[in-house]
């Protein structure tokens, strides 16, 4: 299949941001190259399984946010600020869903 072998090859130029902070969360940003990114579907928030399955690789607790209409190729990821330190390799008890399109992160 053709996505899967765009992964693999392109999976190693995908680029992950410093994080950056305000009161409540830690955020980055993901940037896919265009090979993959093209197997996105469109206007979606992405599921941790989805996003992993696009290969991104990031500790627990990332939730993918927020899509920013001008650049789908970048992944606008947040989660709890802290949220290793209070949860360890354990997923938060519960999760939040959000749907924001086309905002900027911040």
């Amino acid at each position: 299949m053709q996505k899967l072998h765009d992964i693999k090859e392109h999976i190693d130029k995908i680029f992950y941001s410093d994080r950056y902070y305000d009161d409540v969360f830690e955020y980055r940003h993901v940037v896919l190259p265009k090979q993959i990114a093209r197997w996105l579907p469109p206007k979606k928030i992405l599921s941790e399984e989805e996003w992993r399955s696009f290969g991104v690789r990031q500790s627990l607790g990332w939730e993918h946010y927020m899509i920013h209409a001008p650049e789908p190729h970048i992944l606008l990821f947040r989660r709890e600020k802290d949220y290793q330190k209070k949860y360890g390799n354990n997923l938060k008890p519960t999760t939040t869903n959000s749907n924001s399109i086309g905002g900027m992160a911040g």
